[in-house]
């Protein structure tokens, strides 16, 4: 199982490696939804200590990954709102933690899934990659 785990770890950080920024931002997107997914698996199965971590990951990828992104210079008046949006979807995440909310992990996967999506669609030329 050590293996596997290490194995997928190259892959991830080989693939983090040769991204474009926009790439980058995308596997955000997709690790902070994995992240959510996980942590409302462990809220149903009443495993505290997981859910905490699993919420944690997706924090860490909204405030230190997404949030941190923001170029406030060259984003202007978008890159405010997306922060403010990143600040609300973190009280959803802290609320659902201490609450065991499935409806907060709801919004805020359902909110980055469409900021995700948007993501997507734009395409590489955006992200210069």
């Amino acid at each position: 199982m050590r293996g596997a785990s290490a194995y997928a770890r190259v892959g991830v950080e080989s693939g983090v490696m040769s991204a474009s920024p926009h790439q980058l931002i995308v596997m955000l997107f997709d690790g902070v939804q994995a992240a959510i997914r996980t942590a409302r698996l462990h809220m149903q199965a009443g495993n505290v200590a997981e859910k905490g971590k699993a919420i944690s990951k997706a924090l860490d990828i909204v405030n230190m990954g997404l949030s941190a992104a923001l170029d406030h210079e060259r984003g202007g008046e978008l890159a405010g709102r997306l922060e403010q949006l990143y600040a609300y979807v973190s009280r959803l995440l802290l609320r659902a933690n201490l609450h065991d909310d499935e409806r907060s992990l709801d919004e805020a996967a359902a909110l980055l899934e469409e900021i995700g999506s948007a993501w997507r669609e734009i395409g590489p030329q955006a992200g210069g990659g």
